[in-house]
């Protein structure tokens, strides 16, 4: 992944007296850390007293949103997962809405994956098995393409599209 996951994180104060006070927080640090670069933040503000504070901006989360008043740990939790997971860490977070899930998936789903559906479905009935019982002459008639959509289309299976991989996951 090329960018870290960071947040923009603005003063509130600041901001609803017409001035914009705030600065890019590296997420991939513990909740305590990213904290207290809040707090530094707050304690250089030019509203005095200030204490309260909003995310305006975040990048690096491979388009998981990070909403305005994500809680702290929750950024340090995602940006820790889309770190090590990547952009299909992110996609099963987009997909499932829960970080718990997306590793659920990742860890028990997980199918494999194909530069296409179709790809992957043979590989996956070579790997298995099944494709050993069909004779010889009668397997160029298979239609990988139609047994794999017709998986998907009943929800056995559901797919992640990065780049040109296609990663598959069993719906359980």
């Amino acid at each position: 992944m090329a960018e870290t996951p960071r947040i923009y994180v603005a003063c509130l104060a600041a901001y609803n007296a017409g001035t914009l006070h705030g600065e890019w927080i590296d997420a991939n640090q513990s909740a305590e850390e990213i904290e207290l670069a809040i707090q530094a933040m707050l304690a250089r503000s030019p509203e005095p007293g200030a204490e309260e504070w909003a995310i305006h901006d975040h990048e690096g989360f491979c388009g998981v949103n990070v909403t305005e008043h994500e809680s702290v740990a929750s950024v340090a939790e995602l940006a820790t997962f889309v770190e090590e997971h990547g952009a299909v860490g992110a996609a099963l977070v987009s997909h499932f809405g829960e970080i718990e899930d997306a590793k659920r998936a990742l860890e028990e789903q997980q199918a494999g994956s194909g530069s296409s559906l179709a790809d992957w479905a043979e590989e996956f009935l070579l790997d298995t098995g099944q494709l050993e019982r069909v004779p010889e002459n009668l397997r160029p008639y298979i239609d990988f393409e139609k047994y794999a959509d017709d998986l998907e289309l009943s929800g056995d299976i559901f797919t992640v599209e990065i780049d040109d991989t296609v990663h598959v996951f069993w719906s359980r």
